[in-house]
């Protein structure tokens, strides 16, 4: 049996990188001798300390708690370090567990924005408070409109997914509101849970003038200009911000003809509004 192994024959017999076998060496858990040429050389007590490490690499316990187990090694340590990694494992499952119900959000709602949508229909609906995140900034078009959104997401990274998300949208600029042809937004947006305490926005309980259709941005104004044709038509006021909330678009599908967009305007009957 040999007594000595050369760095090469670990690397290759534990599959760990030299620069990996080096980095031990300064942490001081191994100690290889050197050779007469100045090579490594590895004993049996390396080696063994070298099964270790890589199984417990492979449970992702930490270099520093796993030198910490090697110097002072005993049935109770032992017991003690399985039951770090079992408290890993729960952990990871939990994590991934939450992944999977996060996933499955998102497959349920984009299956709910496809088969719950009526197009292009002008209708009122009345819509309780609703939270969301914002981000505040001048939009002009679609291009920008995906950086302000990615900023928003990076910011609260922990809240906001892009893939699958029908909560995402801008806030018009009001001051363009009858300026058809230079319609642009002050906002993105992400819409979270009622429940949720962290939060920047409020959309007011109350009747919104709504349609949703399929199509780009640049089909906006199109859909904006009958929309407001019936808010006159039927003796509405603008009483806020105009919204658009993107269900599905160019992250979901590159087929422009699936791109699902709802815009929403609050209004208030002219006979119930008091000045």
């Amino acid at each position: 049996m040999k007594q000595y192994y050369r760095i090469g024959e670990i690397s290759e017999t534990y599959g760990i990188g030299k620069d990996s076998l080096m980095y031990y060496e300064k942490l001081g858990i191994i100690r290889p001798n050197r050779g007469e040429n100045g090579y490594r050389l590895y004993n049996i007590k390396d080696v063994w300390k070298l099964n270790l490490i890589k199984e417990l690499r492979n449970f992702d316990i930490s270099m520093k708690r796993i030198k910490e187990y090697l110097e002072d090694r005993s049935i109770e340590t032992t017991k003690q370090i399985l039951q770090e990694e079992v408290k890993l494992i729960d952990d990871r499952i939990q994590q991934l567990t939450n992944n999977k119900d996060n996933i499955i959000r998102r497959l349920k709602s984009i299956d709910d924005i496809i088969s719950d949508i009526e197009l292009n229909k002008i209708q009122v609906r009345h819509i309780k408070l609703r939270k969301a995140l914002k981000l505040n900034a001048g939009i002009s078009n679609e291009g920008e409109a995906e950086c302000i959104i990615k900023r928003l997401q990076k910011q609260y990274e922990d809240k906001i997914y892009i893939l699958g998300n029908g909560n995402i949208g801008v806030v018009y600029d009001e001051e363009k509101l009858n300026k058809i042809g230079d319609m642009k937004y002050k906002a993105a947006f992400c819409l979270v849970d009622y429940d949720d305490v962290n939060y920047n926005m409020i959309l007011d309980e109350g009747d919104y003038v709504n349609i949703v259709y399929k199509g780009t941005f640049d089909e906006d104004m199109k859909h904006i200009q009958n929309m407001m044709k019936y808010i006159e038509e039927n003796k509405y006021k603008v009483v806020g911000n105009m919204i658009k909330i993107c269900k599905i678009n160019i992250h979901e599908t590159a087929i422009k003809e699936e791109h699902i967009t709802e815009i929403q305007i609050p209004v208030r009957k002219i006979n119930n509004f008091k000045e």
